[in-house]
């Protein structure tokens, strides 16, 4: 008996043929080894106490991966993190802080006793560099530097940080350039993401789709796996296009202990005991890396070290109380 198939099939067949050959998900050890090495220029997704990609940073440390420049907006936790291990020689950002939860000690430490350079910008600034890396332009001219004091002050590696000159079609207006910025790999954590790499990113979305599309790889961890056809049925819930990703991760709290909107709240409890191992530094801090990061050998171990799942659907429930307000 000949089974005759129509063009719809045969469409679905050609589609789904594609989708195995373009399966991105990986482990999240695998991702890390393939993508970051030592001295990599590694782009930060997330913000503040927002969606910040501390799976990916565990595994990153775990694998000792050396030498790093980091660079994003507003640098938080995550890369608190590396520069408390000891992975990162420079970080050039807007400012690194966990908002009320106070500045990021590791950070500010390593920079006081000279062991990380830092180069200012502000956010906007920063923002506008990962445009001119995304659109493949060398630079790109801004004004909201002019006459900041941030102009005045330069890292030891920068070979040239800025460039004023006049605007061509006004001569009596300035104009500054700055470099444009295509980190080697980015990391980010997003609510959902398909084998593809179609990313769906919800609520803000901060400096990083500017910066996914600026970089030459990026590593995707995601609270939740869906499948291609999800994606084909609502397209413009897709954020990020799969062709700007090259791995995807499936881990769920993987920015924990930060929050993932419509999924989870942040932890105030750990983080308020990770800054106070922070600021304490030396031992105690080693401790912390020691239980946590290095004592752990996935991030669900991790997860299971602070409360398990009694304390992750409490947090969950935070989350539901939030957005149904």
């Amino acid at each position: 008996m000949i089974v005759k198939k129509n063009f719809a099939y045969f469409a679905w067949e050609i589609t789904m043929s594609k989708v195995s050959k373009n399966n991105k998900v990986m482990s999240i050890k695998e991702a890390v080894e393939k993508f970051v090495f030592g001295g990599a220029i590694v782009g930060i997704g997330g913000q503040n106490i927002s969606r910040c990609a501390v799976a990916l940073v565990h595994e990153i440390i775990r694998q000792g991966k050396k030498d790093l420049t980091l660079t994003g907006c507003n640098l938080s936790i995550h890369m608190d993190l590396l520069v408390g291990a000891g992975l990162v020689k420079k970080c050039e950002c807007g400012n690194g802080n966990l908002e009320r939860f106070g500045q990021t000690f590791q950070f500010r430490r390593a920079i006081e006793e000279g062991r990380m350079e830092i180069e200012d910008f502000d956010h906007l600034s920063m923002v506008s560099r990962f445009l001119a890396g995304e659109m493949g332009i060398p630079f790109i001219p801004v004004r909201d530097l002019l006459g900041s004091d941030i102009l005045r002050y330069s890292s030891p590696s920068t070979k040239k940080k800025y460039e004023i000159i006049a605007n061509p079609w006004n001569k009596r207006e300035k104009v500054l350039l700055l470099p444009a910025m295509e980190p080697d790999v980015t990391i980010v954590h997003v609510q959902k993401a398909d084998e593809m790499g179609n990313l769906v990113m919800e609520g803000i979305l901060n400096h990083e789709p500017e910066l996914i599309r600026a970089s030459k790889s990026v590593i995707a961890s995601c609270e939740e796996l869906i499948s291609p056809e999800e994606t084909r049925r609502n397209p413009n819930r897709t954020t990020i296009p799969y062709y700007f990703i090259d791995a995807v991760v499936e881990q769920p709290f993987g920015a924990y202990p930060t929050l993932t909107y419509n999924y989870y709240n942040y932890d105030e409890d750990h983080i308020w005991f990770y800054q106070k191992r922070a600021r304490e530094g030396g031992k105690a801090y080693r401790k912390y890396l020691d239980e946590y990061v290095f004592g752990c050998d996935t991030f669900d171990e991790y997860l299971e070290m602070i409360g398990g799942i009694k304390r992750l659907n409490l947090l969950r429930r935070e989350m539901r109380r939030l957005v149904s307000y």
